[in-house]
């Protein structure tokens, strides 16, 4: 028994001795490890607060053309946290308002991108999302980054509103920061870059050509699509230093974004589609791939394009085929961290190119009818009817010029006091009836389906169906509507659609 017991103490006294010399085994990798050590910045923070704290002023306008500093931070330090909101009458003020960030005093900006692109939704769409470094939120409204941004000497961070009508009259914003002593030499700067091709051209669409040393971060990609089917069969490909043949493949555009079979709107983490309006003609998507796990290093360059091939079906369910190369307007933005820090040389679209050729109709400006009739009142460009108990309508008449085949959208109202209506045109309902209760005050665009119309007058009427069953109180007068524009997109003032149409024919013709 004494030599069984000795033996066992020996082998503790071996096995403590062992596991001493061992180095500790580091703790999980979290997000949230540094915050059990001293922060070594100081906190900084350059917002549209009023210098007045009693004040409830916390906004600045941006007239057309002009440019708003957010920040003129003197290093080194680290942009940590970005939040903004816009009130503008500008419908598409997301792909109007450019985000620009200049690092050192370079000549050109290293972050070049429309705001909303920037925060994960194209065609100056605003809707909700959530992701891991950039979200959305309040309808769209709401917009929220959390990319790091490190500068050795200085940051300029400014927003210009490129529109040539629309004056923002407020942007409400945060830029909060890291002060430090200094930074590791290297550290690597944060670029974004927004390319676009309305129509993508023959060939391959590029998303980054750059030279330097560095990693690849993210990736925004959004299509209007031009013809009925899936856009997303092209592949992915990046070159990496040089080389001829890439070193990463992919197997499809949907593959890429981490879904399958297609595209639906949902979000992760990592990645996920902010936008997706359906496979019709005129219709609009956006998806967002993070790669913070799985960043992409370079030592020298990175050359990252990706096919716009996908299938095609004709109006009747023809199938014209599975693979072919479309004509889809697409945009894109890139995400990636390199040194030394470059400056976006390629010049971004300007703004009527960055925007579809919508035309926009204030409803105010248009001729209107309701029954009852004092149950209408005009607030700027909205046009709002509260009929109360009574049964009633309203309808507007939209004067086209030329024949074609329209999209049509709307900017309404969703609120405490709304009810459901019917949407009809020329007396034919469009879908079914529409509950526009919500708990606030909110403006969201509302798509109306398309249509194949003459020239000539043609009248869009909201018939009341009843108070909304999701009212919370029987005593508020739930029952209005509100609406804002109505938005038009003539599919054949859109480049890419007349290609398409074009091979459509082409196609009957050689059957």
């Amino acid at each position: 028994m004494r030599i069984m017991m000795s033996c066992l103490v020996f082998g503790a006294m071996v096995f403590v001795a062992l596991a001493a010399a061992q180095p500790a085994a580091p703790p999980p990798s979290s997000e949230f490890s540094a915050l059990t050590r001293v922060q070594p910045f100081e906190a900084r923070r350059e917002s549209s607060s009023a210098e007045d704290l009693d004040s409830n002023a916390d906004a600045r306008p941006i007239e057309p053309g002009e440019t708003l500093v957010l920040g003129d931070l003197e290093g080194p330090g680290v942009i940590s946290h970005i939040w903004c909101t816009v009130g503008a009458y500008d419908p598409f003020y997301p792909r109007s308002l450019v985000l620009r960030i200049t690092y050192d005093d370079l000549e050109r900006p290293s972050v070049e991108v429309p705001l909303g692109d920037f925060f994960g939704v194209g065609h100056g769409a605003q809707v909700d999302f959530t992701s891991k470094v950039v979200s959305t939120s309040s309808f769209g409204r709401a917009r929220t980054c959390y990319w790091r941004m490190p500068f050795h000497e200085r940051a300029l961070v400014t927003v210009t509103n490129e529109s040539k009508e629309h004056r923002v009259g407020s942007f409400y914003f945060y830029l909060d920061w890291e002060k430090h002593e200094s930074l590791p030499e290297d550290t690597v700067y944060f670029h974004a870059q927004y390319r676009q091709e309305t129509p993508a051209k023959p060939g391959n669409y590029v998303i980054l050509d750059t030279k330097g040393r560095g990693h690849y971060v993210g990736t925004v990609y959004s299509a209007h699509q031009m013809e009925l089917g899936w856009f997303g069969e092209g592949d992915d490909f990046f070159y990496i230093d040089g080389e001829d043949y890439p070193s990463l493949l992919g197997t499809g555009t949907e593959d890429y974004f981490c879904d399958a079979w297609g595209f639906r709107q949902f979000s992760r983490p990592y990645y996920g589609v902010s936008l997706w309006e359906g496979y019709f003609p005129g219709d609009r998507v956006t998806a967002y791939r993070w790669h913070l796990p799985d960043p992409i290093p370079f030592k020298e360059s990175l050359y990252f394009e990706i096919e716009h091939r996908g299938s095609v079906f004709t109006d009747l369910a023809e199938h014209l085929g599975q693979f072919i190369e479309r004509s889809d307007w697409l945009s894109s933005v890139a995400f990636w961290y390199q040194t030394p820090a470059v400056g976006i040389s390629e010049p971004i679209a300007p703004v009527e190119e960055r925007i579809a050729p919508y035309r926009v109709f204030e409803a105010s400006e248009l001729t209107f009818r309701a029954t009852p009739e004092d149950a209408v009142e005009k607030d700027g460009p909205t046009v709002h009817f509260r009929p109360g108990e009574r049964d009633g309508s309203i309808e507007f008449d939209v004067v086209l010029e030329e024949d074609g085949r329209y999209q049509f959208n709307a900017v309404v109202w969703y609120s405490l006091f709304s009810g459901v209506y019917q949407p009809y045109l020329n007396d034919r309902p469009i879908g079914p009836p529409r509950d526009f209760i919500e708990s606030g005050m909110d403006p969201v665009w509302l798509s109306l389906d398309l249509h194949q119309l003459f020239a000539g007058t043609h009248t869009l009427r909201f018939e009341k169906v009843g108070a909304s069953p999701e009212r919370r109180s029987m005593a508020l007068p739930a029952n209005g509507f509100g609406m804002t524009y109505l938005i038009l997109l003539r599919l054949e003032d859109m480049e890419g659609y007349r290609e398409a149409m074009k091979r459509v024919l082409e196609e009957r013709r050689s059957e």
